[in-house]
This record gives structure tokens, sequence and C-alpha cells, in this order.
């Protein structure tokens, strides 16, 4: 599967919400499968020269995500850019570009954030709702009844 067939808006958030929640390396073996794909190795380290004001580096050799440190793991928008770069891998050519990459990432967070939006207006349409219930239930309540 190529990384430009598009996952439910759902899976992203939950990708996004794994991550974030401290548990990447979860979140990739949900990636894998849904690409189906090899999992990559997720560290802290640097490779050198490569490693100068990047949060983390995608080496093909070893099938590696590297971040700068370790709180670069809990960061969604590094871990899916440097997981766009393992899933563009072919062989030993690399066929994505940084651009690429952070379009994927950009578009997990943007499904989460679309995601969470919606989960928060429908919680506001129920407490509404339940306010609503309870004025209407206080201004017909058995006190006004004949």
């Amino acid at each position: 599967m190529v990384a430009d067939d598009q996952p439910p808006e759902e899976f992203k958030a939950l990708i996004v919400a794994t991550i974030l929640d401290t548990d990447p390396e979860r979140a990739l073996d949900m990636l894998c499968e849904y690409y189906k794909v090899d999992r990559p190795r997720l560290s802290v380290g640097v490779v050198k020269g490569r490693s100068r004001g990047v949060q983390a580096v995608y080496t093909a050799s070893r099938k590696e995500i590297l971040a700068a440190n370790r709180e670069y793991l809990y960061d969604p928008f590094t871990i899916l850019h440097e997981f766009y770069h393992h899933l563009r891998y072919h062989g030993t050519r690399h066929r994505g570009t940084e651009k690429y990459a952070d379009k994927f990432a950009e578009g997990f967070i943007l499904a989460y954030n679309r995601v969470v939006a919606a989960m928060l207006a429908e919680k506001e349409k129920v407490r509404r709702g339940e306010s609503l219930g309870t004025q209407v239930g206080s201004s017909f309540g058995a006190e006004n009844l004949p």
C-alpha cells in the first residue's frame, strides 16, 4: 500500500491520540498494520552529519526512526513525518520529499483536530440538552400541576 492511500479520519485521530498518550510504539504498530509494512524501530539518538537542528531522522539501512531526544517520541508531527519516510523507501531509494512528509503528518493532525472538535461539539449539545431539560423540568414540575 502506498502512502497516498488515506485512512479514515477516526483512524488518523486515534494514531495522534496514541502518540500523545506516550505510546508511539503502539501507534507505529497500527500504522504498519494499516499500510502493510514492517515496523521501523524507534530509538533515541543521532546520526552523524544528519542530526543538526532536526528532531528526528529515518535511517533506511536500519529501518529506524531516531529521535534527537525522548520528548520527540511523543510528538505526533515528528513520528508521522518520519514514518512517511519509512513508507516511501523502496529498497535503497527514497521516493518522497520533506514537503510530502510534512503534508502526511499534517493530515493526521488536522484529522485529530476535526474529530476532537466534533466530539466537543457533541458533548456541548448534550450538556445544553441536559441544562434545557433541567430548566423545562423545573418549570413544569409537580408544584405547577393543577
